[in-house]
């Protein structure tokens, strides 16, 4: 996908699909969100990274309504959330990060009776409910006890409840944690036909390469507040060099490799676990050319293309957080 198509979907003069200014949220003395302004358009997915603890999950909340904000304004389909809760939630799809199926239900019945809080005429809710089934690929197990799914099918069970009201918005809370990459690359393809259908998602992620594959943009939070954001291929550019040379060695070596590094590369950073050197560079064979003449021999040596994994870390940094 281009650049210019991943920057904006919505047509020229079209109404935004979420609006927040000065969105704060605060429980207690304890202030989660600290004044973001974002704005997403019709037909894009938009993403949240960060994080334990910036503040994704509480944004998120109050985007489909289980939190109301402290200060600030909040537009979601065009209505503001205060007053508005249940005209919103008819209008937007939730899939949470944990799995909260009706164990107790068929399969098709997890759909029916969620269909049920949207008033849906039992035709439609049975008709929309095969629909749905057969865009996640299981109505081989429509009958089925929801016990016998596998993680993946319960996950993509999720999206086809999330769908059951058509939803203009949909809400996708670490969509593909704990799934094999197969069941993940699967919930991708869905996502993106959701996309090419017209739907805006909202997506956060632990996982920097399907915030880089689904994203048309993406926001980074920390501690409460945005701290960069915009298309993934252009933050890369924007924030890191495009080469990575990873040096690995025992933590004396690399130490003495330092110094090289530092005055060949753009930039060099010590990898999370202290076993390794990265350089960024425009030119990795130069840098490379530069370590030979030191005389220093690292057998260990991985060339990459830098990545949104890259720009995350370099931003929010390299220890981890609880």
């Amino acid at each position: 996908m281009n650049t210019e198509t991943r920057t904006k979907r919505g047509g020229v003069g079209e109404k935004s699909t979420l609006v927040a200014h000065g969105l704060r949220k605060s429980y207690g003395e304890f202030e989660a969100v600290k004044g973001l302004d974002f704005e997403v358009f019709p037909g894009e997915c938009f993403g949240f990274l960060g994080p334990n603890g910036a503040g994704k999950t509480t944004t998120m909340r109050m985007i489909y309504g289980a939190a109301i904000p402290t200060s600030g304004t909040l537009s979601v389909v065009g209505l503001d959330v205060r007053g508005n809760e249940r005209a919103i939630k008819r209008r937007i799809g939730v899939v949470p990060q944990e799995n909260n199926l009706d164990d107790d239900l068929k399969v098709r019945e997890n759909l029916l009776v969620y269909g049920r809080y949207f008033d849906m005429p039992k035709k439609a809710a049975l008709r929309r409910a095969d629909e749905l089934l057969d865009f996640v690929q299981l109505t081989e197990k429509s009958n089925a006890d929801v016990s016998e799914l596998s993680g993946g099918m319960k996950r993509r069970l999720l999206i086809a409840r999330a769908l059951i009201n058509d939803p203009d918005l949909v809400v996708l809370d670490e969509p593909t944690t704990g799934l094999d990459p197969q069941a993940r690359h699967l919930v991708w393809d869905k996502m993106r036909d959701l996309v090419r259908e017209g739907k805006t998602l909202i997506l956060t992620t632990h996982y920097m390469e399907e915030a880089a594959r689904l994203c048309n943009r993406l926001v980074i939070m920390e501690d409460g507040h945005i701290i960069a954001g915009g298309v993934p291929e252009e933050m890369v550019e924007e924030h890191v060099s495009p080469q990575v040379l990873e040096f690995r060695a025992a933590p004396e070596a690399l130490e003495k490799l330092r110094p090289v590094l530092q005055e060949a590369a753009d930039d060099v950073e010590t990898g999370a676990t202290g076993e390794a050197l990265l350089a960024f560079t425009h030119d990795s064979d130069a840098v490379l050319d530069r370590v030979r003449r030191s005389g220093f021999t690292v057998e260990n040596t991985v060339y990459r293309q830098s990545s949104l994994e890259d720009v995350f870390l370099r931003l929010t940094g390299r220890s981890l957080t609880d």
